[in-house]
């Protein structure tokens, strides 16, 4: 089928895949979705390519099962300490087009782009995005569309993402053994963004925090652009650590305690404080505990990770206050109390859990933080249908003048 679109998230606990199929009016119905326990990776890196693709191969197989079509390519993102970003500027004169007329046309958006990406990285690393914040006409910012403005001067604010050679080829190298095509890498922050982020939220200022195993990814976006994007390496491993090292059990069990009775926020655990049993190691006697003591154990990672966000985002930028959302995903967004404890840490009460919107197919089984990775890749790539050869898309974008464009628009430029 040449309308479906795969989104693939390899995360440091769980692989999952959504399936999306794009209707001629351009919404999306989800046809298929499907998780299996992760192996080969640590802290969001591919450590162990054999062990990787053997997940990525059994998850694609769970999906093809369940939705009753085949998967020949995927769209993938990439996160965790393997990106980093930075803010440039860029600078030009308008071309004069005859009789006086500096009008902006394309190619001088195209050479202020190229201005300002104009930066010297090391070698191992890749531009992955290159994304317009705001172009400045004759000293006057604010501008996202500066085409057909008379200036002498044009200039740019971009966000620059790049990321790892060596982790972008692992990752290609794992999807193509898997015996699929890799059709692009996104930032996994970003694609979450078009799954849960109302247009509203990017203009006002909002926070995107995913709550992943290994890694916790932030981006901050303002006037529907990025303007930081960051990964703490920290995660809810480090809180099954905890429970396993403070109540002697293995990892293991330690995460299904952690899944199915675990709570951060210690007024919700006191209002619920059922019995949990701790399972017995090496011949010892099982335990009886409750939910307020492993909220005891629970709630200090929890607020630590949330302060190390905190503390990033006041180090690196000069955002003193922010009017949209603080938005929650990944599989730690899940636990009970995390909008909670978000909340104080923040001091706001604009956190929520970032759901992925409705659109249709599956009821609601992929409307959960988790899935917002891979949901949000099919979402943003839903031109980018099977079929269609890259030269076929590059020429279509080339056709068009730019004007209007959205953060993806902007965005998906960088792929091809």
């Amino acid at each position: 089928m040449t309308n479906i679109i795969v989104g693939l998230d390899i995360g440091t606990s769980f692989v999952r895949i959504v399936i999306g199929e794009v209707n001629t009016d351009g919404t999306i119905l989800i046809v298929g979705i499907a998780k299996v326990p992760s192996s080969g990776i640590r802290a969001g890196k591919i450590i162990n390519i054999e062990a990787t693709m053997d997940c990525i191969k059994k998850v694609i197989d769970d999906v093809e099962q369940k939705a009753g079509t085949c998967v020949v390519s995927c769209v993938t993102g990439i996160g965790g300490m393997q990106i980093e970003s930075m803010n440039t500027k860029g600078m030009v004169t308008v071309s004069n087009h005859g009789r006086n007329n500096r009008e902006i046309a394309q190619p001088d958006v195209e050479r202020v782009l190229e201005a300002a990406t104009a930066v010297q990285i090391p070698m191992d690393r890749k531009m992955l995005h290159i994304i317009p914040r705001e172009y400045i006409v004759d000293g006057t910012g604010g501008y996202k569309d500066p085409i057909h403005m008379i200036a002498f001067r044009l200039e740019a604010e971009v966000h620059i993402v790049t990321a790892s050679r060596t982790a972008i080829q692992n990752i290609t190298q794992c999807v193509e053994r898997a015996g699929i095509q890799l059709d692009a890498v996104m930032l996994k922050t970003l694609a979450c963004t078009e799954a849960v982020m109302i247009h509203d939220e990017k203009e006002l200022g909002s926070i995107l925090i995913d709550l992943g195993s290994g890694t916790t990814d932030v981006l901050v976006i303002i006037n529907d652009a990025p303007i930081f994007t960051t990964s703490i390496q920290v995660g809810g491993n480090l809180v099954t650590n905890d429970i396993s090292i403070v109540k002697g059990i293995s990892t293991a069990t330690a995460e299904k305690i952690k899944i199915e009775s675990g709570c951060c926020w210690m007024p919700i655990a006191e209002d619920d404080n059922s019995e949990v049993l701790i399972p017995g190691l090496a011949g010892r006697e099982p335990e009886q505990s409750n939910r307020v003591e492993l909220c005891q154990i629970i709630q200090p990672r929890m607020e630590e990770i949330f302060v190390m966000v905190k503390d990033e985002i006041m180090r690196r930028t000069n955002v003193q206050s922010l009017s949209g959302s603080i938005i929650l995903t990944g599989g730690g967004a899940q636990m009970e109390g995390a909008v909670e404890l978000a909340e104080t840490v923040f001091g706001t009460s604009s956190v929520r859990l970032g759901v992925p919107g409705n659109l249709a197919g599956l009821g609601d089984e992929y409307r959960l933080p988790e899935y917002a990775t891979a949901v949000g890749l099919v979402v943003a790539n839903k031109n980018l249908v099977s079929g269609k050869t890259k030269k076929e898309k590059k020429s279509r974008e080339s056709d068009k003048e730019g004007r209007g464009e959205s953060l993806w628009q902007k965005i998906k430029k960088s792929f091809f």
